[in-house]
């Protein structure tokens, strides 16, 4: 797969004159850009690269992305430490939004998600109420909106880059498929007619309340 390794920071700078006079502090990449800014309120700003070494078994990792008001904003891609892309997320005021995507080592996508992140332009919000130890919604709830992620529409699971199980979400509640019924009568099923039975039927046709003995012999 190819390689994304995210260039390695140089050096952070303290600032002290007017060209960045907005910043607390920042630092340089290789290539001279300036990230990981930190505004004179302590709130990361703008784009930042962030490397988180293992730790007790969990592998490390890169992660690189825009922060607004310290909070993580837009697309962010993460990387292993060898700097292969292993996931691909939206962040909305720090929560995550939208579609999700996680890729193995091998480059092969493992995991969709879909989250809805918070909408600062909507105070309130509505959400479903459910019936007890049903999937019925049994009402809508008008409540106030606070900063949150919740996991909502469909979610994919791939095995080897294929397609093996999906699941649909809505607010944090797993919505399970209605099992949808059968219209048509059951068909009833036919009794293999032996020579025998044949017979009597035909020297019995067009008879009335003739019965049946059992005996299969003439």
């Amino acid at each position: 797969m190819k390689n994304y390794k995210i260039p390695v920071l140089i050096f952070f700078v303290f600032l002290s004159g007017n060209s960045f006079s907005q910043l607390k502090s920042y630092a340089l990449s290789p290539k001279g850009d300036t990230l990981n800014k930190t505004d004179r309120n302590n709130l990361k700003q703008g784009m930042w690269v962030i490397h988180v070494d293992e730790l007790r078994g969990e592998p490390g990792f890169e992660e690189e992305g825009i922060f607004i008001n310290n909070e993580k904003d837009g697309y962010w891609r993460k990387y292993n430490l060898q700097g292969d892309l292993i996931a691909v997320e939206h962040y909305k005021l720090g929560g995550k939004d939208g579609l999700q995507q996680y890729y193995s080592f091998l480059g092969e996508l493992e995991r969709e998600e879909n989250w809805k992140g918070y909408n600062p332009d909507s105070p309130y919000d509505t959400i479903p109420i459910y019936g007890s130890g049903s999937n019925e919604i049994t009402e809508m709830k008008v409540v106030k909106a606070e900063p949150y992620s919740v996991k909502h529409g469909v979610w994919k699971y791939y095995d080897g880059g294929v397609l093996v199980r999906s699941e649909e979400w809505d607010r944090n509640n797993l919505v399970v498929p209605k099992k949808t019924a059968s219209t048509a009568p059951a068909k009833k099923k036919e009794v293999e007619k032996t020579p025998e039975m044949i017979k009597w039927e035909q020297e019995n046709k067009g008879k009335k309340k003739v019965l049946r003995d059992g005996q299969t012999g003439y």
